[in-house]
């Protein structure tokens, strides 16, 4: 999103003309989807602005490295290396057998928070990540009921104001707590290197997100990282054992090929208006080099540019919804400031 926001940026060009390299950390969170149809077309709108440019992608839980290379080169016969780095020390993953009774549905996993609890006790620092954030909140206070020993326990979500977030993940640095619990907040980033102990409450919904949250504990190479799965029912014991032997076969999850979504290419079209005016056959031959927008027809960018200009055919009658309008050159460019202003304050493809 910050990327579409300077490329809609009126200087974007001279702003960006010797950049050099570009590094896409964590790409396999955001490589398919509308929001990575946007990271594209705005890299292939920084490959404009700087021909030399280089792209560096990095990821730890990549299936298939042949497709992210081929999602970001800038062409489809632009050469590509693929490196493969030595993965370190395995993880050690076990699985919790609850003493107590084992519920055969639910996700909350309360039956077991007082072994969590002891586990966290015998630990110097936990992430206990659970994945969403109403089982972070519910989590987090019942491990506090029982905490008798007054451990520093936090908590860390999404809904939580930046600033509280910022406090927990400054306290994590000093290593004055013992344990937080956390959602996808967590997962990306960040690497703690006193993090003893990575727990996952509930089934962790793929082979990938367990190797990201794993690898959130004791980060160095030459030492495995520990993990313990915590099935919140016996159904999720299945689920648990199998995540484990894909984590152990290095099965990452599969991603499909993704075409790039339409909608997403007319926000583009719009940012590259606000930026400066542009030629049709140019900004074509720019989206079709981008990887999820290299079997888009000329007519099928035609009809987006048409939807940008008038609002399509529902719509052409209204004056509003124009907005952007060709000059006497050929070229198009955003009707008016205003429009530009509201582009840039909406722009993005997350979807709430």
């Amino acid at each position: 999103e910050q990327l579409a926001l300077f490329c809609a940026w009126d200087g974007a060009r001279a702003y960006f003309a010797d950049l050099k390299c570009v590094v896409l950390d964590e790409v396999h969170a955001i490589w398919s989807g509308k929001r990575g149809d946007l990271l594209s077309l705005g890299l292939g709108r920084l490959q404009k602005f700087a021909p030399e440019m280089r792209r560096v992608a990095l990821s730890a839980t990549v299936d298939d490295p042949e497709m992210i290379a081929g999602w970001l080169k800038p062409g489809p016969d632009a050469p590509v290396a693929i490196v493969l780095g030595d993965p370190g020390a395995p993880p050690v993953i076990d699985i919790l057998v609850s003493e107590g009774h084992v519920p055969w549905a639910g996700h909350t996993g309360v039956h077991a928070v007082p072994e969590v609890y002891d586990a966290i006790r015998g630990a110097g620092m936990t992430l206990i990540f659970v994945n969403t954030r109403w089982q972070a909140e519910f989590v987090f206070q019942q491990l506090w009921a029982i905490n008798d020993d007054s451990l520093p326990i936090a908590l860390h979500h999404g809904s939580l104001a930046a600033e509280q977030r910022r406090k927990v993940e400054a306290a994590m640095a000093r290593g004055d707590l013992r344990a937080v619990v956390c959602t996808s907040t967590l997962d990306l980033g960040i690497d703690w290197g006193d993090v003893d102990l990575v727990i996952q409450l509930a089934a962790p919904k793929g082979a990938s997100r367990l190797v990201q949250r794993i690898g959130r504990a004791n980060h160095r190479l030459d030492e495995p990282s520990r993990a313990l799965m915590v099935p919140a029912s016996r159904f999720e014991m299945l689920e648990c054992q199998a995540a484990r032997e894909a984590v152990a076969e290095n099965a990452f999850d599969w991603e499909p090929v993704h075409i790039g979504t339409l909608d997403t290419l007319a926000q583009h079209v719009m940012g590259c208006a606000c930026s400066e005016p542009f030629d049709l056959n140019d900004l074509y031959t720019e989206v079709s080099a981008c990887g999820p927008y290299r079997g888009l027809t000329w007519e099928s960018f035609e009809e987006v540019v048409d939807l940008v200009a008038t609002g399509g055919y529902a719509l052409r009658t209204y004056d509003r919804f124009a907005r952007i309008v060709r000059t006497a050159d050929g070229r198009w460019k955003v009707r008016n400031a205003q429009l530009a202003q509201s582009h840039r304050m909406n722009v993005g493809a997350i979807v709430s």
